[in-house]
Parts: structure tokens; C-alpha cells; sequence
């Protein structure tokens, strides 16, 4: 039939490929295999520790998280003579094969690994041996994971070790064909389209028998196609090679070493091959354990980095969520993971590598421009479900003005399969291909690792300009930026957050790691502020080192996959112990520095000094020893207790009542329901009531909620399981607080809150501890309050954003739950409450209703999640006038920023200078916030930042305690700017930073 249908020349070109791959390999001999099976990874030189097992295929090895060192020996036979050798390894895990000194030379991964596989196939089973390999013994180790890519177990079983011959011709004529045939079903209907077929059709008439002969004729006739170049491109595609790893996931972190290793040894062997290949990996943390466990395959690392074919990537020491990372968090971030790509590999990073984060707060386009970060890559917002993100290419412009370029790659993956689907995709999707020439492709293996395989760069090798297809060129991302660059006075602007339509649930989840997360935050900045005041008198005791090793391990657990809740329960089992090891170190260290502190300050034994590290004078009641003291601490300073007025046990304000459904003080009366809620918040001061009449407030809601730990449903409001109810309350006056204690249970779960209204508060707190036992259940509690905005004010990082309160639409509708920190704020003009919180970060306001997302736990990817105790505080604060008049942000940085009582040192020490100061540090503008007072990186300087908290202008002045030399701006990466003047002049939300030299 010389006419043949288009459809049957096709489907004839599809049944030959897999015939092809299947031609391919030819094993020949079988390899003795030897495993020494243990819990956990051991090293190199105690390969043969573990448990002896000998292996066939189909004979088990190991459980999931098991380990083993694996021996493999055999003979190439003759018959491979003349012939390309390989090797063909499967143990249904991950591999990695080490050479004779324990160092990674290549990651091997099971074929049946979990993934998206319209994305292609993740296993690597091959190793070459070469064409002379003949007679050669093989006697090699390998160090194995009992897991899959994804943690996934695969039955634990030896699935082939073979050596092998490889065509090579059949090998290349595969390629060929497959990259021909996704063309023609990519191509529009036309001659171009009508060869390829053809072509196609004419070498599988040639494949009858498929063997070298057959495919060198074959290869022949496809040849011609393959040969046909692309015209003046409308569009260029930058390819680089990529690996998203997640350093925790469904696997835990020890195995995320192991993945990092197992991946990079695989580049660099591919770099070897493929003297085009680019590859790119970000996160320091990652490089930093390879220099630590593997530091030959590091120095071959850093080889390939120098000659410009490996570019280390992103601005930041992990990749962070950053919804709930703090401002400073996030500020370290940038400063140490730049700093380590500069002082290991003489890199200055521009570039903000993000592609897998959870939504991006509308502060990071500050942070990244005042740290030299001029671009920022991801794709994350691709996975939005109810509306498109605009573009692709656009300026990101933040809180305070400040704008990044922003490109999300069009094929919106970051395991592009680098196939001629990819590109079509790409040129298909860019919405700004109007006004821009220039795309990002992210190709290879991710989320568990691996990096491209073979089949990736074979098929860029025959695309790099092929007719049909846009041209591809294997380059750094930066180059692509810099291309980009040039096209940005046309891209369009977008302000404010990205906000991701998906994983609202990981604002709540794994409730445990924020309260600690917070508290690490905090904690950190009182040590520095402490360790500041000693540099202040003169000691140079600052504990660098130790700062430094416990602020990259609290930036590793803020790692997109740990602070968010979506790892396994492995990983949160490890981060609390850790967390609390570093916790408990924090806080030993925070009251040894104050006590050397109170020392110099003139404190004899036995008395106290009260610390403040907040920018503004604290009048407030403190307990030491039992005792109560009325104190009136300066600002980011300290006054001894022997200065402060006891409380009298005797004397008690007359207006503060404790009773089983009332709490009241000067200024605010708290009135109860039988159930527990309270009925009325009525703020004496400004006479109005805070509650919505007919309303219940601090009502603890449970929801039916069968999501994961990243989604919860989005009518989980008409899911109500039921609510906690109250068993038992009772009210005292305990301490100079009106305080009611109410015992509340759903299900096999109990909470406990005390809700605390201090003498002189204008804020109720409520003090919880609950012992959480429900599975799929959701927790929240709300307040319906009498203030009607069509904006919530939120506090993120560095300011805050208003969000709409209504539902008009279904950008709306879509963001009801959102993400803020120490308060969320609903204002009218003249009247506003606030709500605050010591660790929570889901919020939702509809209308006159605030609600925080308490507790939830999902069963996937732990099964166990939020089944324990928490304890966590939030607080109710009705004011007059709105947010900014009221100090909304004082309020929220008071609760979590408590005052710090501390005795002098006991131990006998060295004698300083007396300290002639009582405040370090001294604003003179209200709204002007000291986030963070830090010894300088490279010296003994003090580094003071600063930020405008209101959205406004703002000029103040900054006095400082003690003799200063000199005064200078510095960017976030501590590089001056230029002098400072006698006063600050910020613009909304800015964020200046000082170096001051003592």
C-alpha cells in the first residue's frame, strides 16, 4: 500500500519505541551481590558492621529506612569485547556508588519509584564501563537506602545486578526517534508535520528486526529531519539542569544527606558525558553537609562550580516557607546563605530561588533588594485553583515599593522532562511571550532528588535547535535573568503577596514546630540583644560561634516541608527534640549573659536587674521569688528591682472581680455564657461594647477535616463536628489577675484556659493548654466583634497588609484563610480589637468575625499529627481609634517579647566596667520598631535594624546610651551605604540598618 493513513504511519512509529528501549541492553553475566544491612547509615570504613545477607534477584534485603553497604563482583565476559560494557543495578531503593575511598561516583535509583510520570521515569540503573572493559573484574560498593525516591517502600528486594552490553547505535537511534515522534504530535497539522511521519514510518519499515545494522539504517533516514534547523526564534528557551531536593519530607533529614550525595555524584558523572550540560542546585545547608560527610565529592563540586558549569543557586540558607518565618528569620536567611556561597565559591547571589514554597510574603522584595537580590525564580503559584496568576514575567513590587523581576518558568514544573512537550508547552503558556523572547525550563528529576538522567540530555543534544520547536539553549538561570532584564521595561507590575490558592492547611499543622519556631525567634533576638548590651560595657564575651550554629539550625527547620507540617512523623519526632535541646540552650544562655549584665550594672548578690529588649518604656508588673514588683523599665534597657515598688498582697485595685461568669477590671468587664463563651467585652474606658450584641465570642469550634497536613476543605464551615464543652470553671484572684480557669472536652480531647485579666491590662489573655486526641478534626476559635471594615489589618514580616473581609469575588473567596503573626486587627475610624497570638499563624476575618486556626490534625504524611499536648496564648485588645493610633504592634510584640528578670552571676568573674548607662538604644518616633540589635559578622561593630511599622512616613532620631564613634548605614548584607545622619527618615515600611562602632 504505497498511501498509507497518517493514523496507521503513527501508531506503526509508537509500537517501535518500546521495542527499542527493550533492544537497547543485552545482559550477560550475572553479578555475585552482598549485603551488610543496618538501622541507620554507617560509614564506609564500617561497610561490613551490619547484618550479612547474600543476594539473588527477588530475595529481600532490607524494610523501609533500612540501610546497606552492597558488594557487587563479577567477570565482563569476552563477549562484550569491542562492545560499550554496563552494568544494570536495581535493589528496589536508592544507591549510591562510592569509589575505593568511600567517595559518591554515582546515585542509582529503583525504576518503580513514586512520581508524576507523565513527567517521564525517574529510575537510573545504568553504569558504564566503556568499550575495553573485556575481562575486567568488577569489585564494587555502594551505600543504600531501603526506600524510594519519595520514601515509598518497594518490597525491599533485589531486582537485578547485571553486567550488560549496550548498543550504542540502537541506544542513539532510541533518542532519535522518541524526540521525533513527540514532535509530530506537537506539530500543527502541515509539511512539516507530514515528513516527520513519514520519516518516522519509513525507519520503523527498517525495524522489522532491530539490530545495529537495522538501526544505523534507520537513524539514516531520521537524520535528515533531525538536521533541520529552526529560523529567526520569536522565543529562546534557557534549559538548565535541576534538582529540587527537599532537605525533609517523606523522608528524614539523615536521608536527605544521602540524597544530596547520590544526586551530585550523578551530575558530575553526566558532566563527564555531556560537555554541554549546565546544572544548578540552591540552599547552603545541602553544599555544607556534602563538605562535612563528603569531601572528595565536594572539592570535585566546587571544581565544576569554578569552570561556570555548575551554578549554585538562590540567596537564602534553605529554601524557608516564608508565610511564617519572621522578618529577621528571614533577613538571616539571606545572610548567611549569601554569605556562604561568597566565602566557599566567590558567588554573589542575585538571584531568590523558591520554586516549591508555600506562597511568598509581600515583605521579601525589600529584603531581597536591600541584600543585593535583584531576581526571584519560581513556580509555585502555577498550582493556584480557582485563578491564573497574570504572568509569568512581571515586576514584583512589595509592601514598601521596593520591586524584584519575578519569572515562573511556563511549563510550571520544575521536572521538566526537557522533551519536545516541554517546549511546546512553554511556548503555548507564556502569557507575556507579547512583549518577552525569553523563557526558563527547570529540567531532571526533583523533590527526592536525582537530577537529569541521560534521557534528559540526550534529548537537548537533538533540540538545541530543531525545526518545529523553539530553540533551547543549556545555560545558568542568572544568564537568563540578565537576558530578562533587558526585556523588564515592558513587564507589567504586580504588588503585594503572591498568595498560593492551595496549603492553607500548613499554616496550622503541626502546631508544636510553630510554637517552638516562634519561640526560637524570639529567644534568639533577647541572647543578641543581651550578648549587645555586654559588648556596650566593654566585655567581648558575644558567643558567635554558638549563635551561628544555632540560628543555621533554626533556618533548617524553617525549611518549606518542616515549619509548614508536611513531613513525615520521623522529621517533627527529630525537629522538637532538637528544637527543644536549642530552646533550652537559648534560654541558659539569655540568663547568663543578663546576669554578667546585672553584675556590671551594679546589682549585688541577691538582687535583680528587670530587662526590656523592646524600643519603648514598659511600666508593668513583674514576679521574682514569689514576690510582685511594679516596675518602669526603660527602653531596650534595665532597671534594678531594688528601684521598683512591691506590690502590696494586701491591697488590691477595688475594680478587679473574679467571678464564675465575670472578670473585670479598671477598664474592661468581661461577662460569660453557661457554656464558657463570653457573652459581652465591654471597654469601660471607652464606653462601648466590643462584642457583636447576640453574639458569642472565644467560642472553640471542632470541624470535620479529612484533608492532609497541606489542605484542609474549603467548606469545612459547614462541617461542624460539634463544640469543646465546658466541665468545669472556676475564678480567683490570683497575684493582683482576675483570673477564670475553665475546663473544657470534645471527644477523648480536654483543653484548659485560663483567661487572665490583669489589674491595670486593656488586653484578656487566654493562657491554653490542650491535650489533643482527635483525628481529622479541626480546632478554631472566633470573635464576632462590633466593628464593621471591608479590611483586616495583618501583621507579616517587617509591617502588615490589609485584607479584604468580604467575599465579593473569587480572588476573595479563594484567600479566606490567611497568614498573619502577633496580631490580626479589625478598625473602623474610631474604635477597633484586635486579636494577638504568641504562635499561631491561620487566621480568618469575614466580616465582623476574627478566627484563628488553633489545631488540626490531618492523618497524611503523619499520621500522628497534633495528637499531643500544646500550649499556645492568645489575647482579645478593644481600643480606641484604629490599629496604628491604638499600637496594635506594641501590643503583639509585648506578648511575645515577656520582661526578663535576672540575679548577678554567682560564679566569681573577671571585673569590668560598671555599666554608666540604664537604655541602649532610644527611638523617638512611636511607630519606629528595633527588630533585632546584633554583633556586626566581621567585627566588633554593633548592627541596629530598624523598620516603619505604620505604612507612613517617618523621621526619627536614634540616641544610644553609650559613646559610639561613628554611625553608618549598612545594607542587609552589612555593607555600608553611607553615614547616618542625627535623624532616620523612613519611608512606609522601611527597613534601614546601622553599624555602630563603639
Amino acid at each position: 500500500m504505497p498511501y498509507e493513513t497518517k493514523l496507521i504511519k503513527l501508531q506503526k512509529a509508537k509500537g517501535v519505541l518500546p521495542r527499542l528501549r527493550d533492544a537497547i541492553y543485552e545482559p550477560v553475566a550475572a553479578m555475585k551481590v552482598t549485603a551488610w544491612v543496618t538501622n541507620e547509615p554507617v560509614p564506609y570504613s564500617e561497610r561490613t558492621s551490619g547484618e550479612r545477607v547474600d543476594l539473588t534477584p527477588g530475595a529481600k534485603w532490607g524494610k523501609l529506612w533500612d540501610c546497606a553497604w552492597f558488594r557487587f563482583e563479577g567477570n565482563v565476559p569476552a563477549s562484550a569485547a569491542g562492545k560499550k560494557a554496563v552494568m544494570l543495578i536495581d535493589v528496589n531503593g536508592e544507591l549510591c556508588l562510592v569509589d575505593q575511598e568511600g567517595s559518591p561516583m554515582q546515585g542509582l535509583t529503583n525504576i518503580n519509584s513514586e512520581f508524576d510520570f507523565s513527567l517521564g521515569l525517574p529510575g537510573k540503573r545504568v553504569v558504564d564501563l566503556g568499550y575495553d572493559a573485556a575481562g575486567d573484574q568488577i569489585d564494587l560498593w555502594a551505600d543504600a537506602g531501603c526506600n524510594d525516591l519519595f520514601g515509598m517502600y518497594r518490597s525491599g528486594t533485589l531486582k537485578e545486578a547485571d553486567i550488560a552490553i549496550c548498543y550504542e547505535e540502537i541506544r542513539q537511534l532510541y533518542y532519535d526517534y522518541e524526540v521525533l515522534l513527540e514532535l509530530a504530535e506537537h506539530l500543527p497539522e502541515g509539511a512539516r508535520r507530514e515528513r516527520v511521519v513519514q520519516s518516522l514510518y519509513d525507519a520503523a519499515l527498517k525495524l522489522e528486526v532491530i539490530d545495529e545494522e537495522t538501526a544505523q539504517q534507520a537513524r539514516e533516514i531520521l537524520g535528515k529531519e533531525l538536521g533541520k534547523k529552526g529560523g529567526d526564534p520569536t522565543l529562546t528557551v534557557s534549559a538548565i539542569g535541576h534538582a529540587h531536593i527537599d532537605l525533609a519530607w517523606l523522608w528524614p533529614i539523615r536521608e536527605t544527606i544521602r540524597k544530596g550525595a547520590r544526586t551530585f555524584s550523578t551530575v558530575l558523572k553526566n558532566m563527564e558525558k555531556y560537555p554541554d550540560y549546565v546544572f544548578g542546585a540552591s540552599q547552603p545547608q545541602l553544599y555544607q553537609w556534602m563538605k562535612e560527610y563528603y569531601p572528595k565529592l565536594y572539592d570535585r563540586i566546587k571544581e565544576r562550580i569554578q569552570e561556570g558549569r555548575w551554578e549554585v543557586q538562590g540567596a537564602m540558607w534553605v529554601e524557608p516557607d516564608t508565610n511564617i518565618s519572621g522578618g529577621e528569620a528571614l533577613v538571616r536567611q539571606i545572610l548567611l546563605g549569601k554569605r556562604y556561597f561568597q566565602q566557599e565559591f566567590g558567588q554573589e547571589m542575585k538571584v531568590l530561588w523558591l520554586p516549591d514554597v508555600f506562597g511568598y510574603s509581600a515583605s521579601l522584595p525589600q529584603l531581597l533588594r536591600k541584600s543585593g537580590v535583584d531576581y526571584m525564580m519560581t513556580q509555585k503559584l502555577s498550582w493556584n485553583v480557582y485563578n491564573t496568576h497574570p504572568h509569568h514575567s512581571f515586576e514584583w513590587e512589595g509592601i514598601d515599593g521596593s520591586k524584584v523581576l519575578a519569572h515562573l518558568p511556563p511549563e510550571d514544573t520544575y521536572n521538566s522532562p526537557g522533551a519536545p512537550r516541554s517546549l511546546a508547552k512553554i511556548e503555548k503558556s507564556y502569557l507575556d511571550s507579547n512583549i518577552s523572547e525569553h523563557a526558563l525550563m527547570l529540567y531532571g528529576i526533583g523533590d527526592g532528588g536525582g537530577g537529569p538522567g541521560e534521557e534528559h540530555l540526550e534529548r537537548l543534544s537533538r533540540e538545541h535547535n530543531l525545526l518545529g520547536l523553539p530553540p533551547v539553549v543549556q545555560e545558568s538561570s542568572l544568564s537568563f535573568f540578565h537576558k530578562l532584564d533587558q526585556e523588564k521595561e515592558r513587564f507589567q507590575t504586580y504588588r503585594g503577596e503572591l498568595y498560593l490558592e492551595k496549603h492553607q492547611g500548613t499554616l496550622t499543622t503541626q502546631a508544636r514546630n510553630k510554637w517552638y519556631n516562634r519561640k526560637m525567634e524570639k529567644s534568639l533576638r533577647e541572647l543578641e540583644f543581651a550578648a549587645s548590651l555586654l559588648l556596650a560595657m566593654g566585655e567581648n564575651a558575644y558567643p558567635s560561634e554558638e549563635l551561628d550554629k544555632i540560628w543555621k539550625e533554626t533556618l533548617l527547620y524553617q525549611f518549606h516541608d518542616i515549619l509548614p507540617g508536611s513531613s513525615i512523623t520521623r522529621v517533627f519526632e527529630e525537629s522538637l527534640e532538637r528544637y527543644a535541646a536549642m530552646h533550652g540552650r537559648t534560654q541558659e544562655l539569655i540568663a547568663q549573659t543578663y546576669a554578667r549584665v546585672a553584675e556590671l550594672a551594679g546589682a549585688r548578690e541577691g538582687q535583680a536587674v528587670v530587662f526590656n529588649s523592646l524600643p519603648w518604656e514598659r511600666e508593668e508588673v513583674v514576679v521574682h521569688k514569689g514576690s510582685r514588683y511594679a516596675v518602669k523599665v526603660p527602653a531596650m534597657g534595665f532597671t534594678n528591682l531594688a528601684n521598683a515598688q512591691p506590690c502590696s498582697e494586701t491591697a488590691t485595685d477595688s475594680a478587679l472581680r473574679a467571678e464564675e461568669q465575670l472578670l473585670e477590671n479598671q477598664y474592661l468587664r468581661v461577662t460569660f455564657a453557661q457554656d464558657g463563651s463570653i457573652e459581652s467585652l465591654y471597654d469601660k474606658a471607652a464606653g462601648r461594647e466590643a462584642i457583636m450584641p447576640g453574639q458569642k465570642a472565644n467560642v472553640l469550634t471542632v470541624y470535620h477535616d479529612r484533608g492532609d497536613a497541606w489542605d484542609f476543605p474549603r467548606d469545612y464551615r459547614n462541617t461542624v463536628a460539634g463544640r469543646m464543652t465546658l466541665e468545669e470553671s472556676t475564678a480567683a484572684i490570683e497575684n493582683g489577675q482576675a483570673v477564670l480557669e475553665q475546663h473544657y472536652r470534645f471527644g477523648e480531647s480536654t483543653l484548659v484556659q485560663r483567661i487572665v485579666l490583669e489589674q491595670s491590662a486593656t488586653t484578656v489573655r487566654f493562657e491554653s493548654n490542650a491535650d489533643w486526641k482527635e483525628t481529622e478534626k479541626m480546632l478554631r476559635v472566633s470573635f464576632p466583634v462590633q466593628v464593621m471594615s471591608d479590611h483586616v489589618n495583618c501583621e507579616i514580616q517587617f509591617g502588615y497588609l490589609k485584607r479584604p473581609t468580604t467575599r465579593n469575588n473569587m480572588i476573595e473567596f479563594v484567600r479566606d484563610e490567611i497568614c498573619a503573626h502577633q496580631y490580626i486587627d479589625l478598625s473602623q475610624p474610631d474604635y477597633g480589637v484586635a486579636l494577638l497570638s504568641d504562635s499561631k499563624y491561620g487566621y480568618s476575618a469575614e466580616r465582623n468575625v476574627m478566627d484563628i486556626n488553633l489545631l488540626r490534625s490531618p492523618n497524611y504524611p503523619d499520621p500522628v499529627a497534633d495528637r499531643a499536648v500544646h500550649q499556645f496564648v492568645y489575647a482579645i485588645y478593644p481600643h480606641s481609634g484604629d490599629f496604628i493610633q491604638a499600637d496594635v504592634y506594641r501590643k503583639g510584640y509585648e506578648l511575645n517579647t515577656p520582661l526578663t528578670v535576672a540575679e548577678p552571676s554567682q560564679a566569681p568573674m573577671a571585673n569590668g566596667p560598671t555599666a554608666a548607662f540604664d537604655s541602649l538604644i532610644q527611638v523617638t518616633h512611636p511607630h519606629v520598631m528595633v527588630e533585632a540589635v546584633k554583633k556586626a559578622e566581621d567585627s566588633d561593630d554593633l548592627i541596629i535594624r530598624l523598620y516603619e511599622t505604620s505604612g507612613t512616613f517617618a523621621e526619627t532620631a536614634v540616641a544610644f546610651g553609650v559613646p559610639v564613634s561613628a554611625v553608618e548605614e549598612v545594607d542587609l548584607m552589612e555593607n555600608a551605604i553611607g553615614a547616618a545622619g542625627d535623624k532616620l527618615a523612613f519611608q512606609p515600611f522601611e527597613i534601614k540598618s546601622l553599624r555602630v562602632k563603639l
